[in-house]
């Protein structure tokens, strides 16, 4: 009998949290450093999402291990709706292809809702002649192994993306890898170093120079910052369609009703007009919609990069 009544508690209790929900304030783990676009679009959106869920929505940075140590903390949180975390690519597709990680992506988490995506773009610096992406791909094969790329760092978008341009064109390029995207343009700028790919917000600044030049971006529709610049699907190499995206999960086991209320409050702000503007400003696209469609798009996004590293032999320290 108190084992049927303690059951009851339960079932009745899990309506009456739902509807008590929030009654303090929320956690959104971010695992980047204060200042950086991701940390910025975290708290854009938070900002938005705690004035209406009338709770302060706290930002709580836990940079380091590739976003290992952040995904790590949220797994192991209370699911309660509480605890939320800023999802991309890094924790939740790349490092659990390149290494053990002390979290499932797959069982560990709920997808909430897919808050932006941030095209990439391949940028060459003052040293190189070619004019157009397909022209720099036949000077590439036409010196095998020696030239050479940037990129912002082992295991990162910007290196993944050049070894899937590499698999599907079939270049022998030499990998550089920075420590970020300043020290690596500097030196594209400085004609050490030919090429990267990194995103469109970081290449703005340096594409306004003339002192770089955008030959490709990653998305399937031509970025609004850079509208004269041709697609990869339109050039022919739909395996790089790439972008950086992120996205709100919360912890495995946190109730529908929750996860519903979270995902209506992050689409609501990021309809916001104002909201949509910061976001478009710093090279990132509002993405929206429902728990299923970013759980396809994570999935999708896994599943790519593990091929990609495989085919790779792609391994880190």
């Amino acid at each position: 009998m108190r084992t049927l009544l303690l059951a009851l508690a339960v079932l009745l209790a899990a309506p009456v949290a739902a509807q008590t929900y929030p009654s303090k304030p929320l956690k959104l783990v971010v695992p980047f450093t204060p200042g950086g676009s991701q940390d910025v679009i975290a708290r854009l959106v938070a900002q938005k999402m705690g004035d209406s869920l009338k709770q302060q929505l706290i930002i709580e940075n836990r940079a380091g291990a590739g976003g290992q140590i952040a995904a790590e903390a949220v797994a192991k949180s209370a699911p309660d709706g509480y605890t939320l975390f800023l999802a991309s690519a890094g924790a939740m597709s790349i490092e659990p292809a390149l290494r053990k990680v002390p979290y499932d992506p797959a069982k560990d988490f709920v997808p909430v809702v897919h808050l932006i995506d941030a095209p990439m773009t391949l940028i060459v610096g003052p040293g190189v002649k070619e004019t157009g992406f397909k022209e720099l791909l036949a000077a590439i094969k036409a010196q095998p192994g020696k030239l050479a790329y940037a990129s912002t760092g082992p295991g990162t978008v910007s290196h993944l993306t050049m070894e899937a341009l590499k698999q599907a064109a079939g270049l022998d390029l030499q990998h550089v890898p920075y420590k970020g995207a300043a020290p690596a343009t500097q030196d594209m700028l400085a004609g050490v170093i030919p090429m990267m790919f990194t995103t469109t917000a970081s290449a703005a600044t340096l594409l306004a120079s003339g002192k770089v030049r955008s030959l490709v971006v990653t998305t399937r529709k031509r970025s609004p910052m850079l509208p004269q610049v041709p697609t990869a699907n339109e050039l022919g190499y739909p395996q790089i369609e790439v972008s950086v995206w992120a996205g709100l999960i919360v912890p495995a086991g946190t109730p529908q009703d929750i996860v519903r209320r979270l995902n209506a409050e992050a689409n609501a702000a990021l309809k916001d007009a104002g909201i949509a503007k910061r976001l478009e400003d710093l090279g990132a696209d509002p993405v929206g919609g429902t728990p299923q469609q970013f759980a396809e798009v994570m999935n999708a996004d896994s599943a790519r990069w593990a091929r990609v590293i495989k085919s790779g032999a792609i391994k880190v320290e």
